[in-house]
């Protein structure tokens, strides 16, 4: 590769790295080309790049950024995986697939700023999306102000029925004398 190219390749892979949310280091070591792809394939649907790039290469790429943080992890073969949304479907996809394909080793996660070991990003994947735990969040602070609305709700309705009975009565008594 002349030195024009790998220039142009680092500027790239540094603008790559810039913004994301996440990204995972892999040991791809024993896949083959077609498991690789499938791989690829699923984490492209998820809008996450997954290449394999020279661990020097991206060592560059990665100088004023946060994954600098992860320079001591480029040794060996190493597949880097990025998300620029919610990490969590990296995670699973990336667990997902290690349960048919062992193979696959995770190295090292960098998560909002955060290095994160194998067992985390494992820890991670079981968690609901991003989305689902917003809806939680808001169900729960939701819920007591129904439950006083409910409350309140009641209350004045058997005031209302109180007086009702009270106009009932009075109405009654006006029309029996």
């Amino acid at each position: 590769m002349e030195r024009r190219e790998k220039e142009q390749m680092i500027g790239d892979l540094h603008k790559q790295v810039e913004k994301f949310k996440a990204v995972v280091l892999t040991n791809y070591r024993g896949l083959n080309v077609e498991q690789l792809s499938q791989l690829r394939n699923r984490l492209r649907e998820e809008k996450i790049s997954f290449n394999v790039v020279k661990n020097t290469l991206m060592k560059l790429a990665s100088k004023g950024t946060d994954l600098e943080k992860l320079n001591d992890y480029f040794e060996g073969p190493t597949a880097v995986a990025i998300a620029y949304g919610d990490p969590i479907p990296l995670a699973k996809i990336l667990s997902d697939f290690q349960k048919t394909q062992p193979l696959l080793q995770i190295k090292a996660a960098l998560v909002e700023g955060k290095v994160t070991p194998p067992e985390e990003v494992k820890a991670l994947a079981s968690m609901p999306p991003r989305e689902v735990i917003l809806a939680q969040v808001l169900r729960g602070i939701q819920m007591p102000g129904a439950q006083l609305a409910g409350v309140l709700n009641s209350v004045l309705q058997q005031v209302a029925n109180v007086i009702q009975a009270r106009v009932d009565q009075l109405a009654e008594s006006e029309s029996g004398q």
